[in-house]
């Protein structure tokens, strides 16, 4: 794993494992988030057995496939007992960690397989990451009916695919009833009065103009709404935060902040009207809160969570953002069918399923 959400939702599986006694689950960290893991591990109580520190500024695609790959390989070149190498998502570490394995000839288990826009640029890279996991995964974990149906239609045999949910729920409902201390800036914007709009944006396809009318709706939302606020933590990547200090940096009733923590991020989502993101797992997560999700991007490898409402596509356009905003803030029945729309992504017990269907492989019962 190497990103902050690969941790969130390898964390619960990790645990389980380690609950079962007979299981040795080491963590292998790429270090493709630095800063932002770190308060991760803290929070779920765990510390990597390897950590690969790639990460470098301003480094390209090439660079860091270059550096997971020699990264990776030097551990398993070291250690040839491993059993399964488990992968989740669709990161280049995720992607990289089963091309490892497949080299050394160790089966690989996908959590969160079969998940597809089926436009291999939306999200970049992320779309052929996945695709290529696919056919090196000797398991795979599929979120929903939906993700199992795609990858029965890729030829991958039923019997090594298993519908479990989404692990990041079992994290968020075992964090979300805990109060936490707040960054002083986040706990002043949420005891201001008005509606609160959460904001989340750092894919690399919506880098440059994209972002910009991302930003500038923004802008136009909290002029045309005296009543809301706005909270936007923003991402390390300056592709991102150069932008939107330029466009809202000081801005009436418009905070920026440093990227926040698990336990704060939670508690915003929890105090929010709407969320606005391009993230995968704030899609997944926000439907459990019964918080309308705003997605900012053109399609979805959720589309179970668009199907039953709780999600809706709205894209990067400046003037699409601030209408469909708008339709929410104004309309209480809108708000309402998405607020209570069901969460399709899991119940909060899909680790458990993950460790029982992966022991169950390793003892030839599949």
């Amino acid at each position: 794993m190497g990103t902050r959400p690969e941790i969130i939702k390898m964390a619960p599986v990790i645990i389980q494992a380690r609950k079962e006694g007979n299981i040795k689950a080491e963590i292998l960290h790429t270090g493709q988030h630095r800063t932002l893991a770190e308060e991760m591990f803290k929070h779920f109580e765990l510390t990597p057995d390897y950590d690969l520190a790639v990460m470098q500024e301003n480094q390209s695609l090439f660079e860091l496939t270059a550096r997971i790959t020699n990264g990776i390989g030097e551990v398993l070149e070291k250690n040839s007992d491993y059993d399964m190498i488990f992968v989740q998502g669709d990161t280049t570490s995720a992607f990289l960690g089963a091309l490892c394995g497949f080299y050394k000839k160790i089966p690989v288990a996908h959590i969160e397989a079969g998940l597809r826009t089926k436009d291999k640029y939306s999200p970049f890279p992320e779309e052929i990451n996945r695709r290529l996991v696919t056919p090196i995964a000797s398991l795979h974990f599929a979120p929903t009916k939906r993700a199992a149906e795609m990858l029965l239609a890729e030829g991958i045999e039923e019997k090594y695919i298993k519908i479990t949910g989404n692990t990041v729920i079992d994290a968020l409902l075992q964090s979300v009833e805990k109060d936490y201390d707040l960054l002083p800036g986040v706990e002043r914007i949420l005891e201001m009065p008005g509606r609160l709009i959460l904001v989340t944006t750092h894919r690399r396809e919506n880098f440059g103009e994209p972002h910009r009318q991302i930003f500038q709706a923004l802008l136009d939302i909290s002029k045309k709404y005296e009543d809301v606020k706005i909270l936007l933590p923003l991402h390390l990547n300056p592709n991102v935060r150069n932008e939107a200090k330029l466009i809202l940096d000081d801005k009436p009733r418009i905070l920026l902040t440093e990227p926040l923590s698990y336990r704060n991020f939670i508690t915003a989502m929890k105090y929010s009207t709407i969320i606005m993101s391009d993230s995968g797992g704030v899609q997944e997560e926000a439907p459990s809160l019964h918080k309308p999700v705003l997605v900012l991007r053109d399609s979805t490898e959720r589309p179970e969570g668009v199907e039953t409402g709780a999600l809706k596509i709205v894209g990067t356009c400046r003037k699409t953002i601030v209408e469909e905003t708008s339709r929410l803030l104004d309309d209480a029945e809108a708000y309402k069918i998405m607020a209570e729309a069901p969460n399709p992504y899991g119940d909060g017990k899909s680790s458990q399923r993950i460790v029982e269907e992966a022991c169950k492989y390793l003892r030839g019962l599949n």
